[in-house]
């Protein structure tokens, strides 16, 4: 995907100067039309378009079903570790010409196992090309294998088994994703994870309802939550969230795209902020979705948000992580010194 084109009305230079983290994007959903190419090309993956602009136009996704079938599709032309160090590598150069500083990268580590590819195919790859981009850009990444929720608990219990077995020090989470089922068969496999040191970080409430988020909370123990959006369906839920400080990974585009939303402009960013909830703005799949971290802080700000508030959501995106404390104080000071140059001038 080439850059987005800025709107005439938005403050772009500050938004490229804003220091950014990214807490909600995937791996596999990252990868670009030119990369997905190469890659299906290399392995003779079938249900594959043959063209660049067969790929876009793969992408126009009619739901969220949808959505994920092409996602699990792209997935096929993984094999290697060459091919994730690839992609990994991909991923992290393009989010820090967006000038993103650390990213927790969604690793849909299942999707990988279910085809034969071993665990450590899949890790090796994935740390060489962070380490590749952490010495050549600076930029840090830091792993959250996940599995589809909707392929049951025992795909849950083979995937945290891999990731106890193989995962590296960089992975600092798990979660569950996919089509959004119960979260509640889920509560034994997540007290394993988290027993074992790994933060829970589920998706819920793009697109199952407030019940999918209250699951997450109450069953899984959330400690953050990937979209959340339908919180402000249920005002007691909302409310709950904004006083226990638990951070909502929102990406509007996403939304749109899968069908959560219907208009970019009805999207709930604003009213969600103005609930008092902790919101970071990331953007999930971003070639899937003609989108990037830096096009979401356009479209944040065309939602009304105006620098201070903008500022304020990569603050939040500092405050949600799991960077140490020290590069915590030395980024947040750098978003402040950024937003006095830009309201000075």
């Amino acid at each position: 995907m080439t850059e987005t084109t800025p709107p005439s009305d938005t403050p772009d230079a500050f938004l490229r100067d804003l220091p950014k983290v990214e807490l909600h994007v995937h791996l596999e959903g990252s990868m670009q039309p030119e990369t997905l190419l190469e890659l299906a090309t290399k392995h003779g993956t079938s249900g594959i378009p043959g063209s660049l602009s067969g790929i876009r136009d793969w992408y126009a996704f009619r739901d969220f079903p949808h959505f994920i079938d092409v996602y699990l599709a792209s997935t096929h032309t993984l094999w290697d570790e060459a091919d994730f160090a690839l992609l990994a590598y991909d991923v992290a150069t393009r989010l820090a010409r967006q000038n993103v500083r650390y990213a927790e990268v969604h690793v849909s580590l299942y999707n990988h196992l279910m085809r034969g590819v071993d665990a450590r195919v899949v890790f090796d790859g994935i740390e060489d090309g962070r380490l590749r981009a952490q010495r050549e850009h600076g930029i840090g990444l830091r792993w959250i294998p996940d599995f589809p929720g909707d392929f049951g608990v025992a795909t849950g219990e083979e995937t945290l088994d891999a990731v106890l077995a193989h995962g590296p020090p960089s992975v600092l989470g798990f979660g569950v994703g996919g089509i959004e089922v119960s979260r509640t068969p889920f509560a034994d496999l997540f007290a394993r994870a988290r027993a074992a040191g790994l933060r829970s970080l589920p998706h819920a409430g793009e697109n199952g309802g407030p019940e999918r988020i209250r699951e997450a909370l109450d069953v899984l123990r959330a400690e953050r939550i990937g979209h959340g959006i339908d919180c402000m369906a249920e005002p007691e839920l909302a409310a709950r969230l904004a006083e226990t400080g638990v951070p909502l990974d929102v990406s509007p585009t996403s939304n749109l795209r899968t069908r959560a939303v219907t208009d970019i402009g009805d999207h709930p960013l604003p009213r969600m902020l103005e609930s008092g909830l902790l919101v970071t703005l990331n953007s999930d799949d971003p070639p899937m979705f003609g989108t990037d971290l830096l096009n979401e802080y356009r479209t944040a700000h065309r939602l009304g948000l105006d620098r201070p508030a903008l500022a304020e959501l990569a603050r939040n995106g500092v405050r949600s992580s799991y960077l140490d404390e020290p590069d915590k104080r030395a980024l947040t000071a750098e978003i402040d010194r950024v937003l006095a140059r830009h309201t000075a001038g």
